[in-house]
């Protein structure tokens, strides 16, 4: 039986945990072996060389075992030398620590008995601060003559020798400290002063430095020096670095403010234009001077141009926040700050010069004025404009009134028309204050456009009540004025006058409607003042229409001949009204006589009592219609529109013989005066005469089923106007003794 047989007959036992690697690597050691002698004894023939494959493993094995001994061997020689090392290293530590034990209680032995030298050696420390202070001590005694000699550098303004002089004191200061460590000696007490008034002189300078750059530039630049050498040295330690280039820079800008902004050169109230107008020429000046004079005196990075450019925008920008956070500015003050700010700070009179280099623009800065500035003073500017708009219109009225109660007429114009001043007065104020916002800027020439008109309608009605005052004083016989309707006529051509001009007002781009309120105010005031012209006009012909219509009315045209004469009097001034506002006048005119007659014939004075005097009536009413037709187109009137039509609409109803075509009149009267009530036409009616009451109703009726009057735009109030006589009871008992 082969060693591979008598492997697997032998039992195998399960070992423990602690033996799994070793477990593992024996199984396949195992598996490798069977697989070894299964590929070499697969074929019979090799059982023959069986005994020479197991010697020659007994020798393998033997060898490895004696490999596997002598390393194992080799192994315990090193660790138990490793021992031995150990071992001799622990005695070598305890041999050291007990002989720094001992050292540590010699030192503290010596320190014991180095105790009672300390003073010696605190007096050997003061004897060599004496030997310094020995070899010193000739520099030392030259101190206070140094420092007055460089008080007096300072006072003769030689900075860099005085410089030169308290970094030589400073360094003695700092030679001692080195020897004496933080000992001051009372000889250095006044150095830090020194120090202080050299910083104040050359800050000094700096705060002169366009006047320096321009009478002894050799000045400025050694303050210049001095200042950039002191920031760019090294302090000592525990001192304070004395950063002089700021306070030259913060020097250079107060200056240049105190100069041009201190407080007192504000401008005083009403003072602020030439106030702007001398910075106008004052901070371009100063620009040039920063760029041709103090820049080369300074350092590159100074920047100069730049600094004196902000600086002086700074300043601005900050004196006028003050100017503006103090009484309030006047409308002179308002709108020259804002022309100013606006357009003349960056335009080419000043920082926008083409002269001026890149440096100096400041266009980029914040504005001079914010939007609640500008905002500010517009308002502040159309207020006090306003105020003065509103009392130079009041003064213009006040004149134009006064003038209503000369015994002279009206003074006329070349062609013959009333005219007056004051239209023109009016216009030219309105119109030069927008003139002269639009220099501004646009927002304020519309605040102010809308201020204009909203004070031409407080004029215009200013002027309406100023005509009814004097209409109320001249009927009241408070004031009669010699030349009443004259003056009135004048007022309409004012009205005229200013209607034409109105326009003038109106910005380009502005809503189309701004001017309707003023344009209906216009229109209002001519209705008014042609309301007291006719007044005045009815007054004289209503004596004449008390006897009109009368027997004597239909027998002779005596009495309508009467009102036309008195009624061409009247209007002979009507000529210097101007066109189209005659017209307007002349149509009036007409209108109201038309009115003044239709309420005569409403009264009920004449009942015709027979076909004989209702042909008389229709007649003279005819001929009255032609003949006043005739009396306003001779005044000048371009189309009659109310004497014809009303009055021969009422001819034919006097005239109709057949009573039952009384309707259709009655009808047709009422398609063309759609105005015309039930009482008009009873009250011609019974001027017609000669109806029973059935007829008359009948007629009446197709006033109220007849077709409603057709629209037409061109139709004014006519019988509305006109008061119909109440209508009388109506009875219930017939025509007899009793009725």
């Amino acid at each position: 039986m082969d060693s591979a047989a008598k492997d697997e007959m032998q039992p195998t036992l399960s070992p423990g945990p602690e033996w799994l690697e070793q477990e593992r690597a024996e199984r396949l050691a195992r598996g490798a072996a069977l697989k070894w002698a299964s590929g070499i004894f697969y074929q019979p023939e090799q059982l023959a060389r069986l005994g020479q494959y197991r010697s020659r493993e007994v020798q393998r094995t033997c060898s490895l075992e004696a490999r596997l001994k002598s390393v194992m061997q080799s192994y315990l020689e090193g660790v138990q030398t490793g021992v031995w090392q150990l071992a001799r290293a622990l005695e070598a530590v305890q041999e050291t620590r007990e002989a720094l034990s001992q050292a540590r209680r010699l030192l503290q032995g010596v320190s014991q008995a180095s105790q009672p030298l300390q003073p010696l050696r605190e007096q050997a420390a003061q004897h060599k601060q004496l030997q310094a202070l020995s070899q010193l001590l000739p520099r030392l005694r030259a101190v206070p003559a140094a420092v007055a000699h460089t008080e007096i550098l300072i006072d003769a303004q030689q900075f860099l020798e005085a410089y030169v002089s308290l970094r030589e004191l400073e360094q003695l200061r700092e030679d001692t400290w080195a020897l004496l460590g933080v000992l001051e000696l009372p000889v250095f007490q006044g150095l830090d002063l020194l120090a202080e008034a050299l910083g104040e002189a050359v800050e000094a300078a700096a705060g002169t430095a366009g006047k320096l750059a321009r009478e002894d530039p050799a000045l400025l630049v050694a303050a210049v020096r001095v200042a950039e050498v002191e920031t760019g040295r090294t302090t000592p330690l525990g001192q304070a670095p004395r950063d002089w280039r700021q306070r030259c820079l913060r020097a250079l800008q107060e200056g240049l403010e105190r100069a041009h902004f201190g407080s007192p050169l504000l401008p005083a109230p009403g003072a602020l234009a030439e106030w702007l107008e001398a910075l106008r020429v004052a901070l371009p000046v100063e620009l040039a001077t920063a760029e041709a004079l103090v820049a080369p005196c300074c350092p590159p990075h100074y920047n100069v141009v730049q600094l004196w450019a902000y600086t002086l925008h700074s300043g601005l920008h900050r004196s006028l926040q003050h100017l503006l956070t103090g009484p309030e500015l006047g409308a002179a003050d308002a709108f020259a700050l804002l022309h100013w700010a606006l357009h003349v700070y960056l335009g080419q009179e000043m920082m926008g010069s083409l002269e001026l280099g890149p440096e100096a623009d400041v266009s980029q800065l914040e504005p001079l004025l914010t939007v609640e500035n500008i905002e500010q003073l517009e308002a502040t500017f159309v207020a006090n404009v306003q105020a003065n708009v509103a009392q130079w219109l009041q003064n213009a009225l006040d004149e134009e009134v006064a003038e209503w109660g000369r015994k002279q007429e009206p003074n006329t114009d070349s062609s013959g028309s009333y005219y007056s001043p004051l239209p023109a007065i009016v216009m030219q104020i309105l119109e030069e204050n927008i003139r002269v916002a639009s220099l501004v800027s646009e927002s304020l020439q519309r605040r102010v456009q809308g201020m204009a008109l909203s004070e031409l309608g407080i004029f215009l009605r200013s002027f309406s009540d100023a005509l009814i005052r004097f209409s109320r004083d001249h009927l009241r016989g408070e004031a009669v004025a010699p030349h009443y309707v004259p003056y009135l006529l004048a007022a309409l051509n004012h009205q005229s006058a200013l209607s034409s001009s109105v326009s003038v007002l109106q910005l380009d781009g502005a809503a189309s409607g701004a001017l309707a309120p003023v344009e209906a105010a216009l229109d209002d005031l001519q209705r008014r003042i042609c309301r007291l012209v006719l007044e005045a006009l009815l007054a004289e012909l209503q004596p004449l229409f008390a006897a009109l219509p009368s027997r004597r009315w239909l027998s002779s045209p005596e009495l309508l001949e009467s009102v036309c004469k008195q009624t061409e009097r009247f209007c002979r001034d009507f000529w210097r009204v101007r066109n189209p506002t005659v017209q307007v006048l002349l149509a009036e005119a007409e209108r109201a006589v038309v009115l003044q007659y239709l309420r005569a014939l409403m009264q009920g004075r004449l009942v015709c009592r027979g076909a004989d005097e209702r042909t008389q009536a229709a007649e003279r009413l005819e001929h009255d219609a032609a003949q006043l037709q005739q009396l306003f187109l001779g005044l000048g009137l371009e189309e009659s529109a109310h004497c014809a039509p009303v009055l021969l609409a009422l001819r034919k109803l006097l005239n109709l013989h057949d009573p039952a075509l009384l309707g259709l009149e009655v009808a047709c009267l009422r398609q063309q005066f759609p105005d015309v009530s039930e009482d008009h036409v009873s009250a011609l009616l019974d001027l017609r005469g000669g109806l029973s009451q059935e007829q008359r109703l009948a007629a009446l009726s197709f006033l109220k089923a007849g077709p409603p009057p057709s629209p037409c735009a061109d139709r004014r109030a006519l019988f509305s106007l006109v008061p119909a006589p109440a209508p009388a009871s109506a009875s219930c008992l017939r025509s007899g003794f009793c009725a």
